[in-house]
């Protein structure tokens, strides 16, 4: 932690808004402090915070409703909140979770505890925060959501794409119940092996891919926009490829090694090794790396 680290500190009690204060400047962070929920949703309006100390009971709006909050504002899904109570009881560790929470501990807080847990908190954060920012700069049209469907976050291109069909990209707004349906219809892997699905609204015909099932419950998507055709049929017209090796190199962008692509296509892993003979020939390159780079500035440039 540093001075670039601004922690926004809830609790309705006096006592420990000193002691923690104290502690958190004393390491080099910049405290905001609220004594209420409403003035915790006020100050993160002003600035958003890099990670937040929740008191979980206070009068009138408490913790776990300023958390859920918080959590549905554009550009707080990163943000970690960590969760304090003087109430060690399973009931609150669910609701703590459910609200958005990342940590829960126990009051009177170990201060030595506590640090190391913001230590790790805001690596994650940070972490998640670049990967996405990479997404962004990359220009893939990426969702996540949850399994009923709930935008956790999206890439500005695919939120492009979905406003132009008249859908909602932001967090907290919902894909269609056709997507959620065929959602619940995958296993639980990434489904590669499934065929994306097709879903038009108003003139746009979106192309929905399933990339995979993260452990926190995230479900990545890929889309694509059906009238510039499929993925495939994008990266054979680029490149002159056939349709089997636009699909061998279309998974190659997406990381999978030459087993996982035989299982997918349901073909064997010489054959693959072919293709990827053919590919390289063709785009004039010699390694995977370089393939994929070549493919991703044709299925996501601008």
């Amino acid at each position: 932690m540093n001075a670039a680290t601004h922690v926004l500190l809830v609790d309705d009690s006096p006592d420990t808004l000193g002691m923690l204060t104290d502690a958190l400047k004393i390491s080099g962070c910049d405290v905001s402090v609220a004594t209420s929920g409403r003035d915790a949703l006020a100050l993160a309006e002003t600035q958003l915070p890099d990670i937040v100390l929740m008191d979980a009971m206070m009068p009138g709006m408490d913790g776990f409703e300023t958390c859920a909050i918080l959590k549905n504002e554009r550009d707080f899904g990163d943000v970690p909140v960590i969760f304090m109570t003087g109430f060690n009881e399973s009931e609150h560790v669910v609701r703590a979770f459910a609200a958005g929470g990342v940590d829960f501990i126990p009051k009177p807080i170990p201060l030595d505890e506590l640090f190391a847990r913001i230590k790790v908190h805001l690596a994650n954060a940070r972490k998640a925060r670049s990967a996405r920012k990479a997404l962004d700069v990359t220009g893939r049209r990426i969702v996540a959501c949850s399994t009923s469907g709930e935008i956790m976050w999206s890439t500005p291109q695919a939120a492009s794409l979905l406003n132009r069909a008249g859908l909602h990209g932001d967090e907290g707004d919902r894909l269609p119940w056709d997507v959620v349906g065929w959602l619940g219809e995958k296993k639980s892997g990434a489904g590669a092996n499934e065929p994306p699905l097709r879903l038009k609204r108003n003139a746009a015909c979106l192309e929905f891919t399933l990339l995979d099932r993260l452990p926190d419950g995230e479900i990545l998507l890929s889309l694509a926009d059906c009238h510039q055709g499929t993925q495939e049929e994008r990266l054979a017209n680029a490149f002159q490829l056939t349709l089997r090796e636009a699909e061998v190199l279309l998974w190659i962008t997406h990381g999978k090694s030459n087993k996982e692509i035989a299982e997918i296509l349901k073909i064997s892993p010489r054959t693959v090794n072919k293709h990827l003979e053919q590919i390289f020939t063709k785009l004039g390159i010699e390694n995977r790396t370089a393939a994929a780079t070549m493919a991703v500035r044709v299925l996501w440039g601008e």
